[in-house]
């Protein structure tokens, strides 16, 4: 299994989750590619904004057989993660993680969750329905999808910054990357964690009402 480690440079990362967990109360970081563009102000000038990387449109469909696309978490912050229903290795440990913090606010509305297969083959609808029922998890603000090995992959390595590589050499016939990937309500990347390490899950819990409060201020 390919050892968790985002696209982003570790160092830079662990920077990253480090400055978090000293500064609970403040901004959160926005990671990933960015450009600079030159915009048109009202009186005529022209200034320089910072275009960040967005999570662009997708359409996938769901535990239910039902298709959603980006638009069901409008207005909402979620976490991303990519696995599959036969993973023996990391997946386990990520999803009993990721139902800790599913359960720690179960009471936000505007907090969801989406877990992307990346079994093409076997992760039909109905598979990831008994997965999420066996997980413990019947609720619709975590969304467990699947879409054809293109467009799961592309988002995954293009957009998330996660790899997944299908590799018929492995035991599971899969490698992928174990990051809980949080996403603010501009379709941001905002924080990366290790799904299977109890401290980094945990700035993730302290982290997501930082992000949620930046709205109120």
């Amino acid at each position: 299994m390919m050892k968790s480690k985002f696209f982003i440079p570790s160092s830079f990362l662990f920077a990253v989750l480090l400055l978090s967990a000293c500064q609970d109360n403040k901004r959160l970081p926005i990671l990933g590619p960015r450009s600079a563009e030159t915009v048109k102000n009202t009186d005529g000038s022209s200034s320089t904004d910072t275009v960040y990387k967005t999570i662009p449109a997708f359409s996938f469909l769901n535990q239910d057989s039902v298709t959603i696309t980006n638009d069901k978490f409008k207005d909402k912050i979620y976490i991303a993660d990519f696995f599959f229903t036969s993973c023996t290795s990391i997946c386990p440990t990520m999803h009993r993680n990721m139902k800790a913090i599913f359960d720690q606010y179960k009471d936000n509305p505007d907090v969801m969750y989406l877990s992307h297969t990346i079994d093409f083959k076997y992760d039909k609808p109905a598979v990831l329905k008994k997965y999420a029922q066996k997980l413990g998890v019947d609720d619709g603000r975590w969304q467990f999808v699947y879409g054809s090995k293109d467009s799961v992959y592309k988002i995954a390595e293009k957009d998330y910054l996660v790899a997944v590589i299908e590799d018929s050499t492995q035991k599971d016939g899969y490698i992928h990357q174990g990051w809980l990937v949080l996403i603010d309500k501009q379709k941001r990347i905002r924080g990366a964690y290790d799904g299977t390490d109890t401290r980094q899950v945990a700035q993730l819990m302290k982290d997501i009402p930082v992000l949620l409060a930046e709205d109120k201020q």
